[in-house]
């Protein structure tokens, strides 16, 4: 039994240029966003809005990557969502930030008014 494997670099692009999406805002780290998640609970699909501070990002093509924390009831919650996912239906950009840094890691050992970022303003 022979497997034949075709290389050409051009197939996998066009394969992955249908699943991206095209109403994706331009998402920066430090950016306070809210997402509406479809959330699946036994038969029926709901939408969930999350929200908070974008503190990572990693461009991949289709496996673009966020990170997005926030503080619930004194707890540091962090999530990685794939912005390209089916799952998510609709992103919003509440507030941009003025940032210095390409990975706000450090907002984890801050706490309070420690945690706000300054406001850029577009």
């Amino acid at each position: 039994m022979t497997l034949i494997i075709n290389k050409n670099p051009s197939i996998i692009p066009t394969i992955e240029q249908k699943f991206k999406k095209s109403n994706i805002p331009d998402i920066h780290v430090g950016d306070s966003i809210q997402i509406s998640l479809l959330i699946q609970e036994g038969n029926k699909e709901r939408i969930q809005i999350s929200e908070g501070v974008v503190i990572s990002k990693n461009n991949a093509q289709l496996n673009t990557t966020i990170t997005v924390r926030k503080v619930l009831q004194n707890v540091g919650v962090e999530k990685v969502y794939l912005i390209h996912s089916p799952r998510i239906k609709h992103i919003t950009i509440n507030r941009r930030a003025k940032v210095r840094k390409a990975k706000l890691y450090y907002l984890r050992q801050r706490s309070g008014k420690a945690t706000r970022l300054k406001q850029k303003f577009t």
